[in-house]
């Protein structure tokens, strides 16, 4: 799992979603994580199932702790980046490299924001 220092910029969305399917594989393994961690009944008094339980749980909330912050991250970070965009709009309406720098950070706030605010 990529640590938050790690984390790519979100402007290179498809960088971004390749460190998020990274941060996902504790999730999209889960039936062999819990079949390693749980004992078979042969190895039921040499492993503490509950520590392993445990264990397994605290990886999970990590895992989902980091992939949330992770896109909170970006989608903060590209609401900055309209607002600073449509006020330097506002101070120059004729603008044209200014209008599509805009609509192209819109474009990607509306990809990253589950709500679809603007």
């Amino acid at each position: 799992m990529a640590a938050p220092s790690e984390w790519p910029s979100c402007q290179d969305f498809s960088e971004f979603q390749e460190v998020l399917r990274l941060m996902r594989q504790i999730d999209d393994r889960i039936i062999h994580e819990l079949n390693t961690s749980l004992p078979t009944a042969s190895f039921a008094g040499k492993i503490d199932a509950s520590a392993r339980c445990k264990e397994l749980y605290l990886s999970l909330k990590k895992a989902h702790t980091s992939r949330d912050k992770a896109i909170k991250t970006c989608i903060n970070q590209s609401y900055s980046a309209v607002n600073r965009l449509r006020e330097e709009r506002n101070k120059d309406k004729d603008n044209l490299t200014l209008i599509k720098q805009l609509r192209k950070e819109q474009t990607n706030e509306v990809v990253l924001t589950p709500e679809g605010a603007s």
